[in-house]
Protein backbone atom coordinates (compact mmCIF):
# COMPACT_ATOMS: atom_id res chain seq x y z
CA UNK A 1 0.00 0.00 0.00
CA UNK A 2 3.00 2.29 -0.48
CA UNK A 3 1.86 5.27 -2.52
CA UNK A 4 4.50 7.43 -4.12
CA UNK A 5 4.42 10.76 -5.88
CA UNK A 6 5.74 14.25 -6.01
CA UNK A 7 4.66 17.08 -3.73
CA UNK A 8 4.93 20.76 -4.47
CA UNK A 9 6.20 23.11 -1.77
CA UNK A 10 4.86 26.66 -1.86
CA UNK A 11 7.04 29.76 -1.52
CA UNK A 12 5.92 29.85 2.12
CA UNK A 13 7.12 26.27 2.68
CA UNK A 14 3.67 24.69 2.76
CA UNK A 15 2.69 21.40 1.16
CA UNK A 16 -0.33 19.13 1.28
CA UNK A 17 -0.32 15.64 2.71
CA UNK A 18 -1.82 13.29 0.09
CA UNK A 19 -5.46 12.31 0.66
CA UNK A 20 -4.55 8.61 0.83
CA UNK A 21 -2.21 9.26 3.77
CA UNK A 22 -4.75 11.54 5.49
CA UNK A 23 -7.39 8.79 5.25
CA UNK A 24 -5.01 6.05 6.39
CA UNK A 25 -3.85 8.14 9.37
CA UNK A 26 -7.34 9.40 10.29
CA UNK A 27 -6.50 13.03 9.54
CA UNK A 28 -9.43 13.92 7.28
CA UNK A 29 -10.37 16.78 9.61
CA UNK A 30 -6.76 17.71 10.35
CA UNK A 31 -4.51 16.62 13.17
CA UNK A 32 -0.95 16.30 14.33
CA UNK A 33 2.02 14.87 12.45
CA UNK A 34 5.63 14.59 13.51
CA UNK A 35 8.69 15.07 11.35
CA UNK A 36 12.32 14.06 11.63
CA UNK A 37 14.84 15.88 9.43
CA UNK A 38 17.60 13.46 8.41
CA UNK A 39 19.51 16.01 6.36
CA UNK A 40 18.88 14.55 2.90
CA UNK A 41 15.37 13.33 3.73
CA UNK A 42 12.48 14.11 6.04
CA UNK A 43 10.37 11.42 7.74
CA UNK A 44 6.73 12.39 8.38
CA UNK A 45 4.45 10.25 10.55
CA UNK A 46 1.10 10.64 12.27
CA UNK A 47 1.14 11.70 15.92
CA UNK A 48 3.73 13.57 17.92
CA UNK A 49 7.52 13.41 17.86
CA UNK A 50 7.64 11.20 20.98
CA UNK A 51 5.53 8.59 19.14
CA UNK A 52 7.75 8.81 16.06
CA UNK A 53 10.91 8.38 18.12
CA UNK A 54 9.37 5.41 19.96
CA UNK A 55 8.33 3.76 16.66
CA UNK A 56 11.80 4.19 15.21
CA UNK A 57 13.54 2.80 18.29
CA UNK A 58 11.14 -0.15 18.53
CA UNK A 59 11.73 -1.00 14.87
CA UNK A 60 15.46 -1.55 15.46
CA UNK A 61 16.62 -5.04 16.39
CA UNK A 62 19.57 -5.98 18.59
CA UNK A 63 21.41 -6.90 15.37
CA UNK A 64 20.75 -3.38 14.02
CA UNK A 65 22.24 -1.85 17.19
CA UNK A 66 25.24 -4.19 16.99
CA UNK A 67 25.86 -3.18 13.36
CA UNK A 68 25.61 0.51 14.31
CA UNK A 69 28.09 0.09 17.17
CA UNK A 70 30.60 -1.49 14.78
CA UNK A 71 30.18 1.25 12.18
CA UNK A 72 28.22 -0.94 9.73
CA UNK A 73 31.49 -2.58 8.72
CA UNK A 74 33.43 0.70 8.49
CA UNK A 75 36.07 0.85 11.26
CA UNK A 76 36.50 4.61 10.94
CA UNK A 77 32.76 5.19 11.30
CA UNK A 78 32.74 3.02 14.44
CA UNK A 79 35.20 5.36 16.15
CA UNK A 80 33.43 8.62 15.23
Amino acid sequence: MADTGDLRVSARGQMSLPASARRRWGLQDGGEVAYLDLGDAVVIAPGDIASLRRQLLESLTEDDWAMARTGFGDRELATE
